[in-house]
């Protein structure tokens, strides 16, 4: 029996990345949130470097499908950060999402969010800079 890996030519084949753990006792950075009429807490645990490393995101509409989602992409962010996905790609493909629950925030400088992941990501962002956006708002 083969397998779909076997069939690939070699040069299409991605390599596998290694996981980088992070310690058993690490700093951690917790946000207070609201969009529209949902509030919520977005924890991210950091590297020794800090760095963000894992996501983790509690709503105030526990048990519902929206909370079930939002663990789902939490989840699927800290696997990508610990596997070398760089932040700024992850937040590229979800800022701006536009489905409900989405309105106003408190945030002063994310006044509206288009859905909860479209504020996550927006926030991550803001919070964890590439290295180059620091530079470049330093000039301004």
């Amino acid at each position: 029996m083969s397998t779909t890996a076997e069939k690939l030519p070699q040069d299409s084949r991605v390599e596998a990345t290694r996981r980088e753990l992070l310690p058993d006792t690490r700093e951690s950075r917790t946000h207070k949130f609201k969009v529209g009429d949902t509030e919520g807490y977005l924890t991210v645990g950091l590297y020794p470097d800090g760095r963000p490393a894992e996501l983790f995101v509690k709503v105030s509409k526990h048990g519902t499908t929206v909370s079930g989602l939002l663990d789902a992409i939490a989840a699927l962010t800290s696997i990508a950060l610990q596997h070398g996905v760089a932040l700024d790609l992850l937040v590229k493909k979800f800022e701006y999402m536009r489905f409900e629950p989405s309105g106003w925030t408190t945030h002063d400088q994310i006044h509206s969010a288009h859905s909860l992941v479209d504020y996550i990501f927006r926030w991550l962002k803001l919070e964890f800079p590439r290295d180059e956006d620091t530079v470049a708002d330093d000039k301004s």
